[in-house]
């Protein structure tokens, strides 16, 4: 792979309902969990989108339902995303113009280092890199956009 596939405008990009698959792995005790389930991005009044991820997560075996709320409000430069948790504290910036981007958070004595990476106009990636005096984790997740009848499109064999 390796080529990335560069966006003019995240948010339109982004808008729509993607099939979310992520594995966790916990680099210490060599545990892994994953994710299945859906990322809708819909469109928020006076700009931006609502990102709601739902799914069931499984961890030691047991699934769990699980979810999480994003905002992606436009950001300083066209085209770009300044993404906010659900209740507003800044998470980090996205630019995919080159169709990659790297991103800082720091949360307390950890810090997440997210790597994004476009693939096509159907699929994007997201590697997250936790680390901290309580945590050595791996977050990757694929996104694959779901066409009207709820499937997948883009690559065959993914």
């Amino acid at each position: 792979m390796g080529e990335f596939w560069p966006v003019a405008d995240a948010l339109e990009y982004l808008t729509g309902s993607w099939r979310t698959e992520r594995t966790v792995r916990d680099l210490a005790s060599g545990d892994e969990g994953r994710f299945s389930g859906t990322t809708a991005f819909g469109r928020l009044e006076g700009g931006g989108l609502l990102s709601r991820e739902t799914g069931t997560f499984v961890w030691h075996g047991v699934p769990r339902p699980a979810e999480r709320t994003l905002r992606f409000l436009p950001g300083g430069t066209p085209g770009t995303a300044d993404v906010r948790f659900a209740d507003g504290r800044p998470f980090h910036a996205l630019d995919l113009s080159s169709g990659h981007h790297v991103a800082d958070h720091p949360c307390a004595a950890d810090l997440y280092r997210g790597e994004f990476t476009v693939l096509d106009a159907d699929q994007w990636r997201t590697v997250w890199r936790v680390g901290g005096p309580a945590k050595d984790l791996v977050l990757t997740t694929e996104y694959t956009r779901r066409t009207e009848d709820g499937r997948g499109a883009g690559r065959t064999g993914h």
